[in-house]
């Protein structure tokens, strides 16, 4: 017998797992679904299996569990699957947990010592015709599109025999996905892997450098011309983890570096631009203007997280300018607004290229719980002008995902698609908005009867 989750605040609310797998073929929706929404909507997010080992559980460490809203003809089918990594079908078969937090040898059974441990949480996205459940300390995991069914890692024939970015970035001009890895030479040292996948699924370009430092890096940025690695101050250490201390920590005496090496080159020619401590889990773009590569990021003072001190305003759009012709190695930054916020996403046809509209989540109620999100966002970036909207309190959104309305049309004109949480009614919803006109509200709600837990990331994957 499995043993009851301990009531922690990761373990309770929203942020509980749901315990079941399910299929629902026709939701009810409020409203009418767009005609023109024909695919689907993959969210991914950490859903424990079993009770932890160790006595402080974090968000980040659950099993992945992808849940998938397909549209068609206004209609709604849903299903969702945990995905089937080592960790999960060892603790299956076991009937209990078996890995220990972060990997913890101390807390993990000698059974499964040295064993895989990813959890294939945090990302979901469609590449090359694969369907890839991402993490950021593991190999991608490609589920089938329609059932769901775990077809097992993704290696690139062989190539790629450490872990990739759970932020891979795809460019729209030529279907490359370029991807990172950190602590690419083992926990918590400070190599890092940079590769490119062929928009045919061919792994192209897999080349190491050295980072400053080892570092927490969640996200990257990619323009047409040219790739950035912010390494941020949250830093990882093996001999505070043998002390039994936290493994990552806030140094911020060791300020920001971000490196930036040409697209047609290599990491030889990677330069260094240097400036004040901050972090940033998510990019929104990145793009060239010129002599000078531009970048928009949610920007914390301090890191929310490993930090006792930590900034608990959250995050601000904020844009980076790095000047490529002169002589300096520091950058600029400038908040682009005051709203604190996170999940930045914006029309992907547009990413490594000129944009003006972004969306990102808010919390405006001083109840909401840390970690969850009860408002949306649009910023148009050209005439600052911010549009939101704002659930009821107790109501708690994902992070938005922007389908386009058609193919051509034109950049911001197409919906938003977020997963509510009602907590007066502990279920969720799926609601649609106009990407252009959200404080209107949404135009459909599609109804589930149970939670869709708090999770990470989504990307919708258009019909054939």
């Amino acid at each position: 017998m499995s043993q009851p989750f301990p009531s922690t605040p990761y373990l309770s609310g929203n942020f509980a797992p749901i315990l079941m797998e399910c299929d629902a073929p026709d939701l009810p929706v409020l409203g009418e679904l767009p005609r023109t929404l024909r695919g689907t909507l993959y969210r991914n997010g950490p859903n424990p299996q079993y009770a932890p080992r160790d006595a402080h559980y974090h968000w980040f460490i659950g099993d992945g569990m992808v849940h998938a809203f397909h549209m068609e003809d206004g209609r709604v089918r849903y299903r969702n699957r945990w995905v089937r990594t080592n960790k999960f079908q060892r603790e299956q078969a076991a009937g209990h947990a078996l890995f220990g937090s972060w990997g913890n040898p101390a807390t993990t059974d000698p059974s499964v010592l040295g064993q895989n441990a990813g959890v294939a949480n945090t990302n979901i996205l469609s590449h090359a015709g694969r369907l890839l459940a991402l993490e950021e300390a593991d190999l991608p995991v490609e589920l089938d599109a329609q059932t769901l069914a775990t077809r097992g890692d993704v290696d690139y024939g062989g190539k790629l025999t450490g872990a990739m970015t759970a932020h891979p970035k795809v460019d729209p001009v030529n279907g490359e996905m370029v991807f990172f890895a950190y602590s690419a030479d083992g926990p918590f040292t400070p190599g890092m892997r940079y590769g490119v996948v062929d928009r045919n699924g061919q792994l192209q370009r897999l080349e190491h450098f050295e980072a400053p430092f080892p570092s927490m890096v969640h996200d990257f940025m990619v323009t047409q011309k040219h790739v950035l690695f912010p390494i941020l101050p949250l830093t990882g250490s093996m001999e505070r983890a043998m002390r039994g201390e936290p493994a990552y920590a806030w140094e911020p005496q060791k300020g920001s570096h971000i490196g930036i090496m040409p697209r047609n080159g290599g990491t030889v020619q990677m330069r260094w631009f240097h400036g004040e401590a901050c972090y940033v889990f998510h990019v929104m773009n990145a793009w060239d203007a010129g002599n000078k590569v531009i970048a928009d990021v949610m920007q914390y003072e301090s890191s929310p997280i490993f930090n006792p001190n930590g900034d608990g305003t959250g995050a601000r759009l904020c844009r980076w300018t790095f000047d490529m012709a002169g002589k300096s190695d520091t950058f600029t930054r400038e908040y682009l607004d005051d709203m604190a916020g996170e999940f930045p996403r914006f029309d992907e046809r547009f990413s490594t290229l000129p944009y003006h509209h972004g969306y990102y989540a808010l919390r405006q109620y001083e109840s909401s719980a840390r970690g969850s999100y009860d408002s949306l966002a649009h910023l148009d970036l050209r005439s600052g002008k911010r549009a939101t909207y704002q659930l009821p309190e107790g109501d708690a959104l994902s992070e938005p995902v922007f389908v386009p309305r058609a193919a051509d049309s034109a950049e911001g004109d197409g919906w938003l698609l977020a997963t509510v949480y009602r907590g007066v009614q502990a279920r969720s919803d799926l609601v649609v908005l106009d990407a252009s006109a959200i404080a209107d509200g949404p135009v459909a709600t599609v109804q589930l009867s149970h939670r869709v837990p708090f999770g990470f990331h989504g990307n919708w994957c258009g019909a054939d």
